[in-house]
């Protein structure tokens, strides 16, 4: 277990405000999934596609619902906790937990790389060989990890923390209590080139930005593009997943969701509250409303103007998708049937196909 937890089972119930059945002084070192918990491990149950894995748990506390409990064989040697949605308690008992277990020294490692114009928070902390450009400022709390890279007039607000070896390039805003995850490239060149009449390209400089806006979390291996003239804009509380792509000066709206693999292309403006499944592809210069859910693998290759739930390439409202699927797998049947009615219909006689 890669935390520290030494809490008993009467702390955990207080905590998450559960109603506790059995020894509230037994010791929790662990927490695991029902399917692996062991002694000294807290888990929970919250599917009954998992009964089995409850009933022979040897687990020393399990979160259950409490609608369930007379429902449920119970263990004389296990505690209980009763709450209403054993997830996302489980979910809270994990937040503390990795706060507790947050405990970071400020301080610029010896090894770090600063220009003297950058202006350091002296609560903020410099990791193993991190390279800090001209004019950059880093503000209070934020945790830069081992080989962060940052070039000039970057600016990053309280409380960010950045794992190992991301690249911010010039000009990028990051604000307030980000996380960005190991390998993600904030700011690159947009891919923008002009196609000449001999077929070779001419690039197309990229002199815009990248601004993160706050509560932004972007998965490892992600990349942003800078915007060619103004910005790439990334907005509040958006969480983007390992090896998303979002092209130059796209605007992704506030609480939007991406799985990974999905990518955006350039100029595209999303909408608020949106959701895409993974390796979702949208097209470039299009938008979507707010409230729209694109399902994995679709293609968009034209703007989505009514919330909803869409799927397909190129999408459709999901329902509809779904019944041209249907209608698919059906096809080498329907044609089947079609041969052999032909082959009857041309022993008739003077029939003709």
């Amino acid at each position: 277990m890669p935390y520290k937890i030494q809490k008993t089972c009467s702390e955990i119930a207080q905590l998450i405000d559960g109603e506790l059945i059995g020894d509230g002084n037994a010791i929790i070192s662990g927490l695991n999934r029902i399917e692996f918990a062991g002694r000294g491990d807290l888990t929970f149950y919250n599917d009954i596609k998992f009964a089995e894995f409850f009933n022979n748990s040897n687990a020393s506390c399990i979160i259950i619902p409490d609608k369930l409990f007379n429902e449920l064989e119970t263990n004389p040697n296990t505690v209980y906790i009763k709450v209403d949605n054993p997830y996302k308690k489980f979910i809270a008992i994990l937040n503390k937990i990795s706060e507790e277990n947050q405990s970071v020294n400020y301080g610029i490692h010896p090894t770090a790389i600063i220009d003297s114009s950058a202006e350091i928070s002296e609560k903020s902390y410099i990791g193993p060989y991190c390279v800090i450009g001209k004019n950059s400022k880093i503000s209070a709390n934020v945790v830069l990890h081992s080989n962060v890279c940052i070039y000039d007039d970057v600016i990053i607000d309280e409380g960010t923390f950045i794992h190992s070896g991301v690249i911010l390039c010039n000009e990028t805003k990051i604000g307030k209590n980000c996380i960005i995850q190991p390998g993600a490239v904030i700011g690159a060149d947009g891919f923008g080139f002009i196609e000449n009449p001999d077929g070779s390209y001419t690039k197309i400089p990229q002199l815009g930005n990248v601004i993160i806006a706050d509560n932004v979390e972007i998965g490892a291996n992600a990349t942003i593009d800078r915007a060619i003239v103004g910005s790439t804009i990334i907005g509040n509380g958006v969480k983007i997943d390992n090896l998303v792509h979002i092209a130059h000066n796209a605007e992704i709206g506030e609480n939007t969701a991406m799985a990974a693999q999905v990518g955006i292309s350039g100029s595209t403006k999303i909408g608020k509250r949106n959701r895409f499944g993974g390796q979702v592809g949208i097209a470039g210069h299009l938008h979507t409303v707010d409230d729209v859910s694109i399902q994995a693998q679709s293609g968009v290759a034209k703007s989505v103007l009514k919330p909803g739930i869409y799927f397909g390439s190129p999408v459709k409202e999901r329902i509809k998708a779904f019944r041209i699927e249907a209608a698919l797998h059906q096809l080498p049947e329907f044609i089947s049937e079609f041969r052999t009615l032909l082959r009857k219909l041309n022993q008739i006689p003077g029939f003709k196909d």
